[in-house]
């Protein structure tokens, strides 16, 4: 009897012991839920970052790279956060309180480009060249009225151009070149009145050269080279009068050598070389008296 008192007691210990084990993994399991509850959105004001809650733009401006940190960096080191003063940050720019220019080049950037860049107002230049983002284009950035540059080339960069860039009508410089871009060269592009230079060679895109890329009378460089463009060359890039550099090498372009651009008065560089075209060479081809190096090889003119 004895033995068998000691052993129902002992049975009773052990569900004691269970019970109170299985209650504890209850509350453990449970905590994440209030605790993720309680997490809020990372301040810049009133910290070491901006000591005064004014500017609001420019606070409100450091939390949107706060938010698109790590989105951005991937693996990479950035020393944007709230203990650094924001005028000290990687690549930052500060002009009239606001964030103004973002250069990021070799920085061995290895994430994607935040979406978030988008709502940075009063950026003027957004240089993240030389890195190894992945990834698309996000179209937020056609939100940067006031961007003039733009420079991501040399990266691992995927998917379409987007048309939204089409809206950065003080655009001036944009540089998508050496990346994996494919699809279609947007035809809203030739609404960037005020581009000089347009640089999307050695990607993957397809598709015609879109006549209105004709309407960018302040060009000077178009390069378009290393894709897989084909169809036949717009003749309307022979209204670009300021145009210095055509650079349309190795695609599958077809057709003839428009007469047009023999009116490329400024023109120092004409890159033809590995395409399709055929016909003759134009003979308005010899007014272009600033002319100093013309690539036709490997073509089927005759």
């Amino acid at each position: 009897m004895d033995h068998i008192s000691t052993y129902r007691i002992s049975a009773k210990g052990i569900l004691s012991v269970l019970a109170f084990l299985w209650a504890v993994g209850l509350m453990l399991n449970s905590t994440p839920t209030p605790i993720a509850a309680q997490q809020t959105t990372v301040t810049c004001a009133n910290t070491a970052a901006i000591p005064d809650p004014e500017p609001a733009g420019l606070v409100t401006d450091c939390e949107t790279l706060l938010s698109a940190k790590d989105t951005l960096r991937g693996t990479a080191p950035l020393n944007w956060t709230t203990t650094t003063l924001i005028t000290n940050w990687d690549g930052i720019t500060i002009s009239n309180n606001r964030v103004s220019s973002l250069g990021l080049r070799h920085k061995q950037l290895n994430g994607n480009i935040p979406s978030q860049l988008g709502n940075l107002s009063n950026l003027k230049m957004l240089a993240i060249s030389f890195n190894q983002l992945t990834g698309t284009i996000p179209p937020e950035l056609g939100n940067l009225s006031n961007l003039r540059t733009l420079h991501i080339k040399k990266n691992q960069l995927s998917g379409n151009i987007p048309a939204q860039l089409g809206n950065l009508s003080n655009l001036q410089h944009l540089y998508l070149s050496n990346n994996q871009l494919t699809g279609t060269i947007p035809p809203a592009l030739g609404n960037l009145s005020k581009v000089l230079w347009l640089s999307f060679g050695r990607n993957q895109l397809t598709g015609n050269i879109p006549p209105e890329l004709g309407n960018l009378s302040n060009l000077r460089s178009l390069n378009l080279s290393h894709n897989d463009l084909e169809g036949s060359i717009p003749t309307q890039l022979g209204n670009l009068s300021n145009l210095e550099g055509l650079g349309l090498v190795n695609n599958d372009l077809e057709g003839s050598i428009p007469t047009q651009l023999g009116n490329l008065s400024n023109l120092i560089y004409l890159g033809l070389v590995n395409n399709d075209l055929e016909g003759s060479i134009p003979t308005p081809l010899g007014n272009l008296s600033k002319l100093q190096s013309l690539m036709l090889a490997n073509n089927q003119l005759t």
